[in-house]
């Protein structure tokens, strides 16, 4: 297992990669918004386990214990910028044959890279992505910052992150309610998606309405499949894990 710093493009990001089996898949889990290689605790070796694949974890610039990030700062198209810099990951690690597993921010950023880096991804699991902005959304972001600045989630989020707590929960916040992010939406991409698409969406998403998904699956090129599941918030993979690893487990299966 190399669990170390590696430096991509002047970012120090921390990775930890198990290639135990020669010739399969590498599953690439890129964590959410406020999330972190830990923070996917032991759901990655056991999909692993279950499809007898090789594992890549990374914490993006300003989480968990990659380097801080330089501003709170970002830019409209910052998801695009991180689908860049995943590409250029997997061609220092030699991935070729990756299959993404993408929460949240992660799935978005899942989704874009599939689309600019057709042959290096092999399929694609999306869960509780967004392609553009829903109100919803917006409204998921404001009870956040509100709990943020209301109970203890500074300390919660500290254990994970340290001090990179408040540049990263700004960063989010900050961009998705900003005025010229209103416009941010990602559906031009979709039409270069041609992997195996799994879309996993909890019907209760805090975050996010069956459009994201719908609008997703009906516009990449590849063949795709929604898998919805009832009374369940924005994190299935911790609210129902064996669920998840049962579906994500036959999809991988029949793509790899």
């Amino acid at each position: 297992m190399q669990n170390n710093l590696i430096t991509i493009n002047n970012q120090t990001l921390y990775i930890e990669y198990v290639h135990r089996f020669e010739g399969r898949p590498t599953l690439v889990f890129l964590h959410d918004s406020l999330g972190s290689a830990q923070l996917w605790r032991d759901f990655p070796s056991r999909l692993a386990e279950a499809t007898g694949c090789n594992i890549l974890l990374y914490d993006r610039l300003g989480y968990g214990k990659s380097y801080p990030m330089p501003t709170h700062i970002r830019p409209v198209n910052y998801m695009e910028l991180e689908a860049d810099l995943l590409n250029d990951l997997l061609a220092e690690l030699n991935i070729n044959h990756a299959i993404l597993f993408g929460h949240s921010d992660g799935g978005t950023i899942a989704l874009i890279t599939a689309a600019k880096y057709p042959e290096k991804v092999q399929a694609l699991i999306c869960e509780a992505g967004h392609i553009f902005v829903e109100e919803v959304t917006l409204k998921g972001v404001y009870d956040a910052w509100e709990a943020y600045k209301t109970t203890n989630l500074p300390e919660r989020l500290q254990k994970y992150h340290g001090d990179k707590v408040e540049m990263l929960f700004r960063a989010w916040t900050e961009t998705w309610t900003r005025e010229d992010y209103r416009n941010w939406n990602i559906e031009y991409l979709l039409k270069d998606i041609q992997c195996p698409l799994l879309f996993i969406q909890g019907e209760d998403d805090e975050y996010g309405t069956m459009d994201q998904v719908e609008k997703t699956i009906t516009q990449v090129n590849g063949t795709a499949e929604k898998y919805i599941i009832p009374e369940i918030g924005h994190t299935p993979h911790k609210e129902v894990p064996e669920l998840v690893l049962t579906k994500a487990s036959e999809f991988i299966r029949l793509n790899s």
